[in-house]
């Protein structure tokens, strides 16, 4: 094997079957790469080719045994990710048909709703959409204004749109193809209000017609994925069978009484919503593999590309040998590999949860399940923001030859650009994280003297930490091997781990000690939450980047070919190093580095850079992206 095979091999990590299988299947010439502006033409090939994929068993994968499916959670999500390397608005239908839609029958709902429409999804023979966002309420869903009205006379709910700003809105599907949404409302029975539910709402007939009550419209032109019909629907007393409600969570009996197993409301809420995490798993996994292709092709142009002569020589030189394109490119490189480490990660956690039987401890481990909840924003956070600012500089780096559609870096960067707000905008999600991480001990603190605070800091805040670490043995070595020169100790790898872990841990207290005071002289606690929210946001990026870290650490470390693990450590250095000087100021500010060290850092990353350097085609090729996804018309 080469080394950019073991590179391959490594990055994949438990998935590594189910991505090669994919690589070859998208490599046929239905999935090559293509620029189809108008709609109509580039939706029925998305359609197309998602019939071909579930010839394949991808859809399948996603579902359990019971329910009709292979139950693969985790490979399911490794081969739709793989998809946005071909075409984005493939991987958005796939996602919504599959991950949405079907993730909501399959999660929300119980046997009745699996055997009736569970094998008709995954075979395409019923179209869905997945209709929660609203035209006033996005993030916010437990402000849905869609109503479920329950009638006991019939034994139906009555779902509407009471406003304007309850119209469904940028729904993937609902402008043309989906017959039927998983419609999520307020459920209303004898006049009392019992929170957001889902509920499935037919709203085609088989000819494509809106059926009575309700009204669909298309959102047109978008800023990508023109393969993705996304419309908007608006209800007018549409009235649906009891059964409709998806009822693993709480049932309406027929005289209207509603009873839950969960009798808190916004525990039931939020256990509702956790089910489908798997939706921005995939979404973030998605848009680190479309980076993955804009690196790929303009790495391999920088290795071709010739700008200026060197002095005393008739030859031009390959861009990719001036340190300021060694600089572009090459952290992006070695931030791609992080994140497909922790997202390997995420998904083999993922797995292990959905995948348990229901019922059984692990299914009803919910500590390990709101952990999910959290690294999944979290890393979706990290890889949409990543995505967006690697395409760009990507593009930049290929000059006009990068602005040409037919080089695809321009069809990525409009594709990919909405992920940041997607399946939860970046900022609310930032703050999601925050919360979790704080609510372990943030009531506890709350009547602490200073002295008590800073005691229960030393013990605690450091445990919320640890206990996140992914390899924890392997990391306790490294730092056990740090140096204690001060400029050789910065370029070891225990130096990066403390570094990052501290940065945490201190922003994590802080944050805590800052709430704990506004609490004192604000009015309300949203007030207090909003006086600190640029430091707990904060807190929330350190967290993601330590999680990353220690993710790239453990994945070296099972590496079997030692040129390969030499190769992945120094690109740890990069990552690692690249992180701190991004925040170099506040390891100044809070005195964890001087301004001389900071020097250090920027000379150790040209350092790394001119190392990795003439490795580059190799560090790529492990990238994964076929051959066939990685061609651009600039490329020799």
């Amino acid at each position: 094997m080469s080394i950019s095979d073991h590179l391959r091999k490594t990055l994949d990590g438990p998935f590594h079957d189910a991505r090669e299988k994919t690589r070859v299947d998208l490599s046929r010439a239905e999935f090559a790469p293509h620029y189809t502006p108008d709609l109509t033409q580039a939706r029925a090939q998305a359609l197309d080719q998602m019939r071909i994929l579930t010839g394949f068993g991808y859809a399948a994968d996603g579902f359990r045994p019971e329910q009709g499916g292979t139950g693969n959670a985790g490979a399911a999500v490794a081969r739709i990710e793989m998809l946005a390397m071909s075409d984005l608005s493939l991987m958005v239908k796939a996602g919504v048909q599959w991950g949405l839609f079907g993730g909501a029958i399959a999660n929300l709902g119980t046997e009745e709703h699996h055997r009736a429409y569970i094998r008709p999804l995954i075979d395409l023979d019923l179209l869905g959409c997945f209709a929660m966002t609203e035209t006033g309420h996005g993030s916010d869903v437990q402000a849905l204004e869609t109503t479920a009205t329950y009638d006991p006379a019939t034994e139906e709910f009555v779902i509407h749109s009471p406003t304007r700003s309850a119209r469904k809105d940028y729904i993937g599907g609902a402008a043309q193809h989906a017959r039927v949404a998983a419609v999520f409302a307020q459920l209303i029975t004898a006049g009392e209000g019992h929170g957001v539910h889902c509920f499935v709402v037919p709203i085609r007939d088989e000819s494509g017609a809106d059926l009575p009550g309700i009204t669909t419209s298309d959102c047109g032109y978008k800023g990508g994925l023109p393969g993705v019909d996304n419309g908007r629907i608006s209800f007018d007393q549409v009235r649906v069978p009891r059964a409709n409600l998806l009822n693993r969570f709480a049932e309406v009996a027929p005289d209207g009484s509603y009873s839950s197993p969960i009798e808190n409301p916004n525990r039931r809420f939020f256990t509702m919503l956790g089910t489908l995490v798997r939706g921005r798993v995939t979404v973030g996994g998605s848009a680190a593999a479309a980076a993955k292709v804009a690196i790929t092709i303009a790495t391999r142009y920088a290795l071709q590309r010739r700008q200026f002569g060197a002095p005393n020589s008739d030859d031009e030189v390959l861009i990719l040998d001036y340190l300021a394109h060694q600089r572009r490119l090459l952290p992006l490189i070695a931030e791609s590999y992080a994140l497909s480490f922790a997202q390997n990660e995420l998904i083999a956690m993922m797995h292990q949860i959905q995948s348990a039987d229901p019922g059984s401890p692990d299914s009803a481990d919910r500590t390990r399940q709101r952990e999910l909840e959290s690294r999944a924003a979290g890393l979706k956070v990290a890889q949409t923001d990543f995505a967006t600012r690697a395409i760009q500089t990507c593009r930049e780096a290929c000059g006009g030859a990068g602005y040409l559609m037919e080089n695809r870096l321009v069809a990525l960067k409009a594709d990919s650009d909405v992920f940041t707000t997607f399946e939860g905008d970046n900022t609310v999600l930032t703050q999601l994280v925050a919360k979790e991480l704080l609510t372990g001990y943030a009531e506890e603190v709350q009547e602490m003297s200073p002295v008590e605070w800073m005691s229960f800091a030393r013990t605690t805040v450091s445990d919320v930490v640890k206990k996140r670490t992914a390899a924890e043995q392997i990391i306790q070595t490294i730092l056990d091997r740090r140096g204690d020169i001060e400029d050789e100790s910065l370029l070891q790898r225990g130096t990066h781990l403390k570094m990052f872990a501290d940065r945490e841990e201190y922003l994590l207290s802080t944050a805590a000690r800052r709430l704990q005071a506004a609490r004192k002289r604000a009015s309300s606690p949203f007030e207090a939450f909003n006086w600190v929210q640029d430091h707990v946001l904060h807190a929330a990026r350190a967290h993601i980047d330590r999680i990353v870290l220690e993710a790239f650490v453990a994945a070296i470390d099972t590496c079997a070919d030692p040129a390969t693990t030499e190769l992945l450590d120094d690109l740890c250095d990069l990552y690692a190093l690249t992180v701190i000087d991004r925040d170099k100021a506040w390891f100044i500010e809070h005195r964890r580095m001087s301004t001389e060290r900071t020097k250090l850092v920027s000379r150790a990353i040209n350092e790394r850079c001119r190392d990795l350097r003439p490795r580059a085609r190799s560090l790529v090729d492990g990238l994964g992206v076929p051959i066939a996804l990685s061609e651009a018309a600039m490329l020799d």
